[in-house]
């Protein structure tokens, strides 16, 4: 099967994701490059083609448009107005839904059908909008969700501890943004609960710390690329693997009839299962703030 990737978007977070693409050899055999400027797309291309004879697997990398969605396992989308100093995640909405309506029309008419993942803030509104426009089973339309929010988490945690940050079973869920929080009640490490490793204080400066993170990066470089690739190619190989991989990612819950992070299953087809956290009573009442912030935003939107 031919596993093309198409990347819309080829700023500092896409081409982060192209870049770890090559560098970490996922089984990405064509990928295409699309944004709204076409030289420095061309250039983007030209650039990653010259680094193909250090990289672990033979990639066929060029700048497309949308007719090259036709036939793609996955549409990555890393387009829109980026999130300056001083500005939320939601500030960027409005500027964005609009952005993307036009994006996932264009790509719907090539005739593709494969799987959506969203990199675009406020995250869990834009891959909401995603599943909107495409009219795709909401199973093929993922966001990154707190994937990245979740690796911040079991690297602090890893540091604190000095555990691998690997071996820490520990997720943000939520929204993407603000209201997003940590389940410690379910938390562990090696089997054992989380407050065996840490103090609550400990546990809500590492929350705090992981929920400021981004507006921490942006004031000092501008913005977050790096951490996000990586985040991106670990959904991409869970899909392109069939690795049933569990990812916070930002999914449909028909209950509410939104897109919220929460642990998943993801393999060839998208989303395979939603994974339910058991929540205390205070997790629950966040959890519920989550749904309200991403609802509210979902109906502010000027259509």
């Amino acid at each position: 099967m031919n596993n093309k990737v198409v990347i819309i978007g080829c700023g500092n977070v896409g081409m982060a994701y192209a870049y770890a693409l090559l560098n970490q050899g996922s089984r990405v055999d064509e990928l295409v490059l699309i944004d709204v400027n076409k030289e420095k797309t061309i250039g983007e291309a030209m650039d990653l083609n010259h680094a193909l004879p250090y990289v672990p697997l033979k990639v066929d990398i060029k700048a497309g448009d949308y007719s090259d969605c036709n036939g793609a396992r996955i549409v990555v989308i890393a387009a829109g107005a980026n999130q300056k100093e001083g500005e939320t995640r939601l500030d960027l909405l409005n500027k964005n839904s609009v952005i993307f309506k036009d994006i996932i029309g264009s790509v719907m008419e090539s005739g593709f059908d494969g799987i959506f993942v969203v990199a675009t803030n406020p995250l869990d509104v834009m891959t909401y909008l995603t599943w909107k426009y495409s009219k795709l089973p909401s199973y093929k339309v993922i966001g990154s969700g707190t994937t990245l929010d979740t690796a911040r988490l079991q690297y602090m945690i890893g540091e604190k501890t000095n555990v691998n940050p690997k071996d820490v079973d520990a997720y943000v869920v939520g929204e993407h943004g603000d209201s997003e929080f940590v389940p410690w009640s379910s938390a562990v490490i090696a089997q054992q609960n989380i407050d065996n490793y840490l103090s609550q204080e400990e546990m809500n400066t590492i929350a705090d710390d992981v929920k400021n993170s981004a507006y921490e990066i942006i004031n000092r470089k501008g913005a977050t690329y790096y951490g996000i690739g990586a985040s991106l190619l670990k959904i991409t190989n869970a899909i392109l693997e069939d690795e049933n991989t569990i990812l916070s990612v930002s999914n449909y819950d028909p209950d509410n009839q939104i897109f919220i992070s929460t642990p998943c299953i993801i393999n060839k087809n998208g989303i395979q299962k939603r994974i339910f956290i058991e929540l205390n009573e205070e997790e629950t009442t966040k959890m519920q703030h989550s749904v309200d912030v991403i609802k509210d935003a979902i109906n502010s939107i000027n259509e």
